[in-house]
């Protein structure tokens, strides 16, 4: 048992893409999505995933995002100029061209994919506001 470590899911977790934006609209404003979501059209402004949900944005060869993107999974063979940000699992394309920083916790990233950015990998560390500080044992009994 000593020395086995968790095996994490390294693999998109959502699979149903419930909204698309088609290859002949563009949307022009913020882009508030849940779920999955399908990029095969324009879109100038932020792509953004409601806050605590495991969401996929999946942006094909023919989609183009002018605007930052938050998401939960992606896959994203398309073209972004803007940052990205990926708390799960990110996966670039072959076609998939990055202008931007990327935040990610997991990349698989193919021969040909472009990123004109800085690559910053998550952590799995506890955030700060759910640490505890204890005292040390000498502290609780009175200094002694």
């Amino acid at each position: 048992m000593l020395g086995r470590k968790r095996k994490r899911k390294r693999t998109i977790e959502m699979t149903k893409l419930s909204s698309l934006v088609a290859d002949n609209l563009e949307i022009v404003g913020d882009v508030l999505f849940s779920a999955g979501l399908r990029v095969d059209g324009r879109i100038q402004g932020n792509v953004i995933n409601q806050d605590g949900e495991r969401s996929l944005l999946v942006l094909s060869e023919k989609g183009s995002i002018n605007g930052r993107v938050r998401a939960y999974d992606a896959v994203i063979n398309g073209v972004i100029t803007g940052d990205l940000e990926v708390e799960h699992f990110l996966e670039l394309q072959s076609n998939a061209r990055i202008s931007g920083n990327i935040v990610y916790r997991q990349l698989q990233m193919e021969c040909g994919a472009v990123v004109d950015g800085k690559l910053e990998k998550l952590g799995d560390e506890v955030p700060a506001a759910n640490v505890i500080e204890l005292a040390s044992p000498a502290a609780a009994a009175g200094g002694r």
